[in-house]
């Protein structure tokens, strides 16, 4: 009836923009994503009869309006999958984040990731990683790609059985490394999803983006680091396009995120380092190189007057055995 979890958000390199179905999440294209560690979301899940209600908290707080009925969603997924009778009863949900949260981070995706997975094993699910891929999308299409870990792709599709993450065979989790340059603001991902197909670039975008999934899963089975990230780069320009041109103007890049964008592209032309800058909807930046470079690189990027810290390829989302690790 217990059980905890932990999973790594996810870096976006061809991103969704916009989804079909609000309630299932279901995306209107495929996208592509690695996850990064040592950053984390710990999760713990109880179903029990001592409770009154159905609690969420994460980092301390209570969730409330949209945040809890996101979570709920995932929650109802689960239940409706399972036969274990305890699951009838209140739940309580705690989490945990090791990195700063709603910055452009992926934190959604780790969260919504690392709760799937703790309640697949609290209602006694019997699925596949796959199948817990379609719990968590639910709250977050990212997180169906953080249960799979590494480099792994979501499948636009109808049904779950079409719309689930797969991990993208690759080598390059061996040298990538990311310098997160953080740049706090906040930020309001599930409105400019919402308002996505509103935008005059939309259908330019989804004409593109089939070309540059097939390029990017193409980049990593050939473990071409500049050409992936360059892809990665390029699309983060797609879909702030995209953004910024819907009903709203979303802007979410500060002048401290076009320092950064500067600097990367300097140290690229006129020092030839393999660095290349990436966003989601958010001001903070990645800042993608190789392990060689990474130390030169950080320096760099830090004196732009923003945060840094370097991480490196996350796994998948996994179960953690030790009672000790309950939050709860």
């Amino acid at each position: 009836m217990k059980a905890t979890a932990m999973a790594h958000p996810i870096q976006g390199l061809v991103k969704y923009h916009g989804m079909r179905d609000d309630i299932e999440r279901l995306p209107y294209h495929d996208s592509i994503s690695v996850c990064t560690a040592p950053s984390h979301t710990r999760t713990t899940v109880e179903f029990s009869m001592d409770y009154d209600d159905d609690v969420y908290v994460v980092d301390g707080e209570e969730l409330e309006g949209r945040a809890f009925e996101r979570l709920e969603a995932v929650v109802d997924k689960a239940r409706g999958m399972s036969d274990a009778a305890h699951t009838v009863y209140p739940v309580r949900i705690e989490s945990e984040n090791s990195f700063p949260s709603n910055v452009g981070l992926g934190s959604s995706s780790s969260g919504f990731a690392a709760a799937a997975v703790a309640l697949a094993e609290a209602a006694e699910l019997d699925v596949t990683r796959q199948e817990i891929s379609t719990i968590a999308r639910v709250g977050s299409a990212s997180a169906a790609r953080a249960v799979t870990g590494a480099f792994s792709q979501l499948y636009t599709g109808l049904n779950d059985e079409d719309c689930v993450s797969r991990r993208v065979p690759t080598n390059l989790h061996e040298e990538l490394r990311t310098i997160v340059a953080l740049v706090p603001y906040h930020k309001h991902t599930e409105s400019a999803h919402r308002e996505a197909a509103d935008s005059h670039m939309f259908e330019a975008r989804m004409a593109h983006v089939h070309g540059q999934i097939a390029e990017m899963r193409d980049a990593l089975r050939t473990d071409d680091f500049e050409r992936a990230f360059e892809l990665a780069e390029h699309d983060s320009l797609s879909l702030a396009a995209t953004t910024m041109t819907g009903p709203s103007g979303w802007v979410y890049w500060q002048p401290a995120t076009l320092a950064v964008f500067n600097r990367v592209r300097e140290l690229r032309e006129e020092e030839e380092i393999p660095v290349y800058f990436s966003t989601d909807t958010g001001a903070s930046v990645y800042v993608n190189t190789t392990e060689e470079h990474a130390e030169y690189v950080e320096a760099e990027i830090s004196d732009c007057g923003v945060s840094t810290t370097t991480w490196n390829v996350g796994g998948p989302a996994r179960l953690l055995e030790d009672e000790s690790d309950h939050l709860f």
